[in-house]
């Protein structure tokens, strides 16, 4: 929670001194226009990208496949837009690096290789797979009593 505090202050802090030195060095008016292009090419991106992803998406699904890396390349692609449309050169390189392909597939596949979010990315997972089977909902669903061949019984005594 520190990390994010200390980032929600020294971004903006950064990001000023950097809009003054680049405004000392080609300009206001031209840093402004600078600002407003970027806001400008990342929002055409977001539109081209964003579609793209929903159309990957609609095709993993339809052969029954989970598209944990499709949903996480958008929920990338929903943080790179509204970095590019924050004022500022640092926040517009991370949103470019979310909005570009292959740098925000290899961001994708870093997470999911740290276990970011648990899926399998490009393997044939289908959403059965995710649930339970029939026989184990029927198994957690017995009466006392029943015998059931995964529960295991047993007590515990809360110590506080």
């Amino acid at each position: 929670m520190r990390f994010f505090l200390l980032l929600f202050i020294t971004i903006p802090i950064v990001e000023m001194w950097v809009l003054i030195e680049v405004g000392s060095e080609i300009g206001a008016l031209s840093t402004i226009f600078l600002v407003f292009l970027t806001a400008a090419i990342g929002l055409a991106l977001l539109r081209q990208q964003g579609v793209n992803t929903l159309l990957r998406v609609n095709q993993r699904m339809e052969q029954g496949q989970l598209p944990a890396g499709e949903i996480l390349e958008g929920v990338m692609l929903a943080v790179g837009g509204a970095l590019l449309l924050t004022p500022g050169f640092i926040t517009d390189a991370i949103g470019f690096a979310c909005l570009l392909p292959f740098s925000r597939q290899l961001l994708v596949a870093l997470l999911l290789r740290q276990g970011v979010v648990m899926a399998s990315y490009g393997r044939n997972a289908n959403f059965d797979a995710s649930f339970r089977s029939s026989e184990t909902l029927r198994a957690s669903r017995a009466r006392p009593g029943e015998q059931s061949g995964s529960v295991i019984e047993g007590e515990y005594e809360r110590e506080d």
